[in-house]
């Protein structure tokens, strides 16, 4: 007898509907599996004769083939264990039901006992099976919370085989209530307040927050750098929902939500060691998954340290930089995840971090102060829009009472500022200034006689690059809406320049 049951498959972060076909027939006992399985679903009939033996069923004694359709794609992991099982029930006649199944997805991972388990992707599978109109899905409870944040879509949330057969047989409620609390308070461990001085980095950072522009500090070792970085997510702009949804998926993906947090309401802030390989920066692997790049799409990529790192890793960033994605291609497939992250970065100005500053403590020699900068090639630095330097604090600055500007005022003006931008390019593939095109620069960037005048003398005297004149424009285009000014003004254009710090 033949059993069709739907279930869902992953490309990079998309889902994709998969059919899973189950037929048994007499003959020489065999488990056969066709459709490109990968060694996890081939294993799979180890997993389902126990779960089935131990929840009360009979693993049938015939010849069982199972073909996951459509076969020209792979099919890897565990979370199509319980539409095997539920096919092979089917077709021996163990469970029958006249419920229409094929307005359902079936998706989890079995246990030996019989109990479903959690999988990873739930949400993009969800996404999708409400995209192409399916109305149901059967899943492991404890993916319940991820798959409610998608509305318009039934989740049935069972926690084992037992369960799954009260259910079916109309014994037991299963359903997962959609209306399920999903926290929605962000709470920062750091803010601004706590930071003496600094206002010409806080002022950048502001900046770098409202437009979604990468941003490099050069300071020496102490000055604040990484305190800085920690308190930068408590100024980012608010997530809209359609954000919260596409940081989930790779998050969902990655295997890396938490249970009482199924929807991410603020923006990631990834950070990794700088021993990190080039394939865990930008993602791949045997198994493509996403890497830090990805992880920090639409939020925060913090690299301190910055010449500590691979020069291979590093010259990786290039691409994801420009493109906001990150294609891995493979014998079988080729897989993209989006990567539109603000890169922010820290670094001593010479190999000792003492150079420039007022103790006069640096032994640098010319030739290894610039062997330690040019670990940061040419095109990378081109990429960043601000460069910056982080002075040491003086005694005066950290034994001052009185209260800093905190991280709530601060994102008060970000939201403001970001909220221009949405309004501005609401017809556009785009959300923020960091995104603009050279024809979309052309349109939302026009410069003045005295604005063409000033930025035409920095051309020169900074011999600064095309890409370069691009990013100074977008980044005078977010400094004049922080000021809430239409047009691009010498004051906003000035302050772009100044940003430019390593062309100076």
């Amino acid at each position: 007898m033949l059993s069709i049951i739907k279930s869902c498959t992953l490309i990079g972060v998309e889902g994709f509907i998969t059919q899973i076909e189950t037929d048994i027939t007499s003959g020489m006992p065999a488990f056969i599996t066709v459709g490109l399985p990968d060694a996890s679903v081939k294993e799979a009939k180890d997993r389902l004769s126990a779960a089935l033996k131990n929840s009360g069923f009979v693993f049938p004694y015939k010849r069982v083939t199972i073909n996951l359709a459509p076969g020209d794609i792979k099919k890897e992991g565990t979370h199509y264990d319980l539409p095997m099982a539920l096919g092979i029930l089917f077709s021996s006649g163990q469970l029958v039901v006249e419920a229409d199944f094929s307005d359902t997805i079936v998706f989890g991972e079995l246990s030996l006992n019989g109990e479903i388990r959690a999988v990873s992707g739930t949400l993009p599978i969800i996404i999708e099976a409400k995209r192409q109109g399916y109305r149901r899905v059967i899943l492991p409870y404890d993916n319940g919370a991820e798959a409610s944040v998608v509305d318009g879509i039934e989740v049935i949330a069972i926690k084992n085989l037992c369960e799954l057969q009260q259910y079916l047989y109309g014994e037991k409620d299963c359903v997962y209530p959609s209306d399920s609390p999903v926290e929605s308070t962000v709470c920062y461990t750091s803010d601004f307040a706590d930071v003496k001085g600094q206002e010409n980095i806080k002022r950048a950072m502001e900046i770098a927050a409202a437009g979604g522009h990468n941003m490099l500090m050069i300071g020496p070792p102490g000055s604040g750098k990484t305190m800085l970085a920690r308190c930068f997510p408590s100024i980012l702009p608010d997530m809209t929902q359609e954000e919260s949804l596409e940081s989930t998926k790779i998050y969902s993906i990655a295997g890396l939500l938490k249970p009482d947090k199924p929807l991410l309401k603020q923006r990631p802030f990834r950070a990794p060691h700088h021993t990190i390989s080039a394939v865990s920066l930008t993602g791949g692997g045997r198994i493509p998954q996403p890497g830090e790049v990805s992880l920090a799409h639409l939020g925060v990529l913090f690299l301190d340290e910055l010449p500590e790192f691979q020069k291979n890793a590093l010259e990786a960033l290039r691409q994801p930089i420009e493109d906001k994605l990150v294609t891995i291609s493979r014998v079988n497939a080729t897989i993209t995840y989006p990567s539109s992250f603000m890169l922010l970065a820290g670094m001593n100005p010479c190999p000792c971090g003492h150079y420039g500053d007022d103790s006069n403590r640096c032994r640098c020699s010319e030739i290894q102060i610039r062997r330690y900068l040019n670990r940061i090639s040419a095109p990378l630095l081109d990429r960043i829009d601000i460069h910056t330097e982080v002075p040491n604090i003086s005694y005066e600055k950290l034994a001052d009472k009185k209260a800093a500007e905190s991280s709530e005022t601060i994102r008060a003006r970000v939201n403001a500022a970001r909220q221009i931008q949405l309004n501005r390019y609401a017809t556009l593939p785009i959300l923020m200034n960091a995104d603009l095109t050279p024809r979309m620069i052309e349109t939302y960037c026009r410069l003045g006689e005295q604005e063409e005048l000033l930025i035409k003398q920095a051309f020169t005297t900074l011999n600064l690059s095309g890409r370069a004149y691009h990013r100074i424009l977008k980044l005078a285009r977010t400094i004049a809406d922080l000021d809430e000014k239409r047009n691009i003004e010498p004051a906003h254009l000035a302050e772009a320049i100044q940003y430019r710090r390593l062309e100076r």
